[in-house]
């Protein structure tokens, strides 16, 4: 069993004209649903094994966030630069390049495509994840290459205005 956990960046700051969309940094909202859904699958007692994110700095700062109130070191997330930009096809390679002693992954990143893999990877249930929204699926599987093919069941929804 391999639980993946979607979660797209929160809410991020567009004052700066000056910044490339890469750098640019959440805003006061981003930065608390960042802490209040981070907190949310703490009260629930759900902890990733392993995080990954994509570079940007709001999905990167979002990352953090929840590492920091889910007890996870730091040092051991991933940055993949083919979570920025790309298709649900490369995040599903990052997905299958998971060590399978990991039993569960948390992923942030970026719509469209986020909420795309979503519907791919559950019964089509959005049509948008919002910021800081969180989508938990549960998988039968034993290898995250199997994610490839894998149809998993959808156990968690939430996002910050739920």
């Amino acid at each position: 069993m391999k639980t993946l956990f979607l979660v797209r960046h929160a809410k991020s700051e567009w004052a700066n004209e000056n910044l490339t969309d890469i750098d640019r940094p959440l805003n006061a909202r981003g930065y608390r649903d960042a802490h209040f859904m981070s907190e949310q699958l703490k009260k629930n007692k759900l902890f990733p094994e392993q995080i990954v994110s994509s570079p940007a700095i709001r999905a990167t700062s979002t990352a953090l966030i929840f590492a920091r109130n889910l007890d996870y070191d730091s040092e051991n997330m991933q940055l993949k630069k083919m979570l920025y930009e790309t298709t649900e096809k490369e995040y599903l390679k990052i997905i299958s390049e998971t060590e399978n002693s990991k039993r569960s992954l948390i992923l942030f990143a970026h719509n469209p495509t986020l909420t795309v893999l979503a519907n791919r990877l559950t019964k089509p249930f959005t049509e948008n994840i919002p910021t800081c929204g969180i989508v938990g699926i549960q998988f039968k599987i034993n290898d995250w290459k199997e994610i490839m093919t894998a149809q998993g069941e959808l156990f968690l929804y939430d996002f910050p205005k739920k």
